[in-house]
């Protein structure tokens, strides 16, 4: 009994000793083509993390527990990147405005490519699943192929029925005097796609660009799972145990100091 709380006394040490000395990794990204950005909340809305992915490999390029998606720290954390040496030729992101605009600032010629994922959950959620409107009926015919488009001829065919849509039903949604929940979910609807069009299909351009945010959304399910198993940990070690979870997903061929 002695020696099995000695055990446990020594690997808490052992822990907490890696915990007070997270891990500084210089990178090289000289290889990177394209990103996939994305955030989500840990505490109920209350801290969030931040993650920037090789969308060739997906793995980890940088990870920071406690910024939002477009917040100065995320900025700040992205020009870091840039100074290091990382130049991306596209990066995918789900749609954020804030996010946006902060790579524009940072690497101007950047393409930005719109996750079709999100545009797809986005418009099905505002046109809701069984409308009773033949505009909101057409409408959600079209989100429902957004993630089913693979070449140009499915492309045009995409674009001439939007273009279709729009000329039969989209101006007079704008300017319909009609009120309540379902005309403004419609045109929330509407103005997701149109606001997204001009993004949504670089990838049919250049193969190496993600279409979608998906591989950081499985790594973030990953890593809600492991502070779940772990809630109880003190919050000066929190960001630490963070620091460790984005090093492993990090480049196996990066340097690393401790």
């Amino acid at each position: 009994m002695e020696q099995s709380n000695h055990s446990r006394r020594s690997l808490q040490q052992i822990i907490s000793y890696w915990l007070q000395h997270p891990p500084v990794v210089i990178q090289t990204f000289l290889h990177v083509r394209s990103i996939i950005l994305d955030g989500t909340y840990i505490e109920k809305r209350r801290q969030g993390a931040f993650v920037c992915l090789d969308g060739t490999s997906n793995e980890v390029i940088e990870g920071v527990y406690g910024i939002k998606e477009g917040s100065k720290e995320m900025f700040e954390m992205l020009l870091t990147l840039k100074h290091q040496g990382l130049s991306p030729k596209s990066a995918t992101i789900d749609g954020l405005p804030a996010v946006f605009k902060c790579l524009k600032q940072i690497w101007p010629e950047i393409i930005i490519q719109r996750c079709v994922v999100h545009i797809q959950r986005q418009g099905l959620m505002w046109c809701r699943r069984f409308p009773k409107r033949t505009d909101a009926k057409a409408l959600r015919r079209l989100f429902l192929r957004v993630t089913d488009i693979t070449s140009k001829e499915t492309e045009e065919s995409f674009l001439s029925d939007v273009k279709v849509w729009e000329e039969r039903y989209g101006s007079r949604l704008a300017s319909t005097t009609e009120q309540g929940w379902v005309i403004s979910d419609l045109r929330r609807a509407r103005t997701v796609l149109l606001n997204a069009l001009p993004n949504m299909f670089h990838y049919l351009d250049d193969p190496s660009i993600p279409k979608s945010t998906n591989a950081i959304e499985g790594y973030f399910s990953i890593m809600k799972g492991l502070y779940r198993r772990h809630r109880g940990i003190s919050r000066s070690h929190r960001s630490s145990s963070f620091q460790w979870y984005f090093f492993f997903g990090k480049r196996r061929s990066s340097n690393t100091k401790r």
